[in-house]
Order: structure tokens, then C-alpha cells, then sequence
């Protein structure tokens, strides 16, 4: 928070309001490994900077009904013998599972991350945890892990019960998830930004989204803007987003094209924005993008960041110039309990020196 306070006096702006929640139940999605023996499964985080397990059965800060799906979950690895994964030896079945919650109807999408080429490496598991889990389960997915690594997804998914996605409604947009796509933890917050976002766009810009994923700021965007263009690489992503622009009326769709692919190499949605909008990784801009916002600079930037290092060195080479000048800064407390803020802000193109 102290480079974000030297930032705002640096700028001559007020000290950044902080957004923040009561921290318990607030996470809607979790990814959780598996370890221990199937007699006695654990189901949880690991300890920082190690593969030891720490079995989470009643975390605070997990929506309740997460806690209840890795509770039906253990009952059915006991109940098959299914084997939990063990890192050193590269052995057993069930390595992860990834439980989102679907805030309108308290349904669960659950994904078994498996140490094998397909579902067969789980036996009976998807079934008797499908049973146990009746209505509840909104969608049950399998993903292929097989190689020794640290990523807890591989590129295999398979459906095997219910829906395709999860659906929720930020902002009055429906938006839709893949099992594969990035989702927020903190969907409450996350969207009081989007609100805070709406806020900043002026009515009938002219919109380039990059970095847009599913489309969750975008798409709540879309009756307000003349147009937006999007831009994301991920296939599950651009998945969503397909899916989310498929659902609006037609003369809001209209208003909507794709650019797919890096963000460095869709630099074409650029040519009709007004109003630039991007929520990049941790390894913030793409260096194309970074250089054509800094040669043309829109009426308007907003920059939503998870990090904050790469943030201020993005900022710093976008102001350089004194053609954008920092308008703006918010914080939220995306994930309560730990030291890790988000930062929102915004620039507009300096009509003084052009």
C-alpha cells in the first residue's frame, strides 16, 4: 500500500480508497489438492513452499457449500479406494479437484483432476461422487494431468455430468465459465470494480478490451458502449465469451467482434477505441500493446492489476511522455487475510499536449 500512496502524491491525487469485505465464505471457487491414502483423504492447500498438505475440511474462508463438496468428495474416494496422488513417486489416481459455486442457484461445478490419459484412471468415482452429490452438482468435469509437473490443470478436458459452464450475473450481464477458463475468487468484490468500471466509461465509447477472458467486465459493458472489442488468447476463455455474446439481444451482439490471440498481436482492435480497457496477468502489458497505447493514446485507459510491481513499471513508461497522465487509483482487498491487493486505474490522454 505505500507505493500506492507515493504513486497518488506523485500524481497529486488523494490517498486510493481500499474496497474490502468481510473475509469468511467470501470464495466462490477454490482449487484443492489431494493427498493422503483413500482410507483417510485429505483434501486442501499446501503448506507455503511445499507439496505438504494441510487438510482444509472447514475453511473459513471457503463458501460453504466448497466445503461440503470435498466432504462428499473424501466419503467417495473411501468408498471406491480411489488413490490419492503422491508427488515424490508420481503415483496414485485423483490429484485435484477444482469446485466453483454458482451464486444464483448454490449449484457446484466440480472438476477431478486425474493422473491419467482419461476418466478411466478414476474407476467409479465420477459416478458414485455424482450420486452422492445429487442436484447439487451443476456440472462434473474430468481433466488429464499425467505429466510430473506443478500445474494443476493439462490440456484434456472431458465433460461427464450436467452443464457446460457455470453462469453468473456481474453487473446485470450474464457470464458465462468454463470449467477451464479464469474465474475471480472474490466474485462480490470483483464485481464492485466492474460497477466502479461502469462508472468510469463514458456512454457511446468506443471500447478495446484486452486481456478479457470470459468477457465478466466486458460484457456488462455492452449496453453502454457503441462497441467493444475484445481480445483473449485462451481457448476457454474465448469459449465464454462466445457463449456470453451468443445470449444478448442482436442489436447489442452487433456491437461486438473477437480479436483472439496474444494481446501484442491483436493490436487491429485498437483502430476504432476511444476508451482502452485491459486486466492483464501479473507480467502486466504485452510490450506491442504497451508501445501502441504510448504512440496513440486513447481519450481513456483503465488498467485493472493484480500486479502491482509490474503496474508501476507499465505506468511509468506510459506517462513518460506526458501524453497520458494518472487520473485515478482504487484498491480491493481480492483476497482477505493475505497481503495481496488489486489495483484499479485510470489515465486520460492529456489534450494539453496534444
Amino acid at each position: 500500500m505505500q507505493k500506492l500512496l507515493q504513486l497518488a502524491e506523485s500524481a497529486g491525487l488523494p490517498e486510493p480508497p481500499l474496497h474490502s469485505t468481510p473475509g469468511q465464505g467470501h470464495r466462490h471457487r477454490a482449487r484443492l489438492a489431494v493427498r493422503g491414502r483413500a482410507r483417510s483423504p485429505k483434501i486442501g492447500l499446501f503448506q507455503s513452499g511445499s507439496h505438504r498438505i494441510v487438510d482444509t475440511p472447514n475453511c473459513a474462508v471457503h463458501h460453504p457449500r466448497i466445503n461440503e463438496t470435498a466432504k462428499l468428495l473424501r466419503q467417495a474416494i473411501r468408498q471406491t479406494g480411489v488413490a490419492p496422488y503422491a508427488d515424490q513417486p508420481h503415483r496414485g489416481q485423483l490429484r485435484y479437484v477444482q469446485i466453483v459455486v454458482e451464486r444464483s442457484t448454490q449449484r457446484v461445478q466440480v472438476v477431478l483432476v486425474g493422473n491419467g490419459e482419461d476418466e478411466s484412471v478414476l474407476g467409479d468415482l465420477p459416478q458414485i461422487f455424482a450420486e452422492l452429490m445429487g442436484e447439487t452438482l451443476q456440472g462434473l468435469f474430468f481433466n488429464a494431468q499425467p505429466e510430473r509437473s506443478n500445474a494443476v490443470l493439462g490440456p484434456s478436458m472431458t465433460k461427464l455430468y450436467g452443464e457446460d459452464a457455470v453462469m453468473e450475473r456481474i453487473a446485470g450481464a450474464e457470464v458465462y465459465f468454463p470449467p477451464g477458463a479464469f474465474g475471480q475468487n472474490h466474485l462480490p468484490l470483483f464485481e464492485r470494480a466492474v460497477q466502479r468500471i461502469l462508472e468510469l466509461v463514458p456512454e457511446k465509447s468506443s471500447i478495446a478490451e484486452y486481456y478479457c477472458g470470459v468477457g465478466s467486465i466486458g460484457l456488462p459493458l455492452i449496453e453502454q458502449a457503441s462497441s467493444i472489442a475484445f481480445n483473449e488468447r485462451s481457448p476457454d476463455g474465448l469459449r465464454g465469451l462466445a457463449h456470453g455474446i451468443a445470449q444478448l439481444p442482436p442489436a447489442l451482439r452487433d456491437r461486438a467482434s473477437v480479436f483472439a490471440g496474444a494481446a501484442g498481436e491483436s493490436l487491429d482492435a485498437l483502430s476504432k477505441a476511444d476508451l482502452v480497457l485491459v486486466d492483464p496477468p501479473r507480467k502486466g502489458l504485452d510490450a506491442p500493446l504497451r508501445e501502441a497505447l504510448i504512440k496513440s493514446p486513447p481519450r481513456r485507459l483503465i488498467y485493472l492489476a493484480c500486479g502491482l510491481d509490474r503496474l508501476l513499471e507499465d505506468l511509468a513508461q506510459l506517462t513518460a511522455a506526458g501524453d497520458l497522465r494518472l487520473r485515478g487509483i482504487e484498491v480491493f482487498d481480492f483476497f482477505p487475510f493475505t497481503e495481496h491487493l488489486e489495483t484499479l486505474v485510470w489515465l486520460d490522454r492529456n489534450v494539453e499536449a496534444s
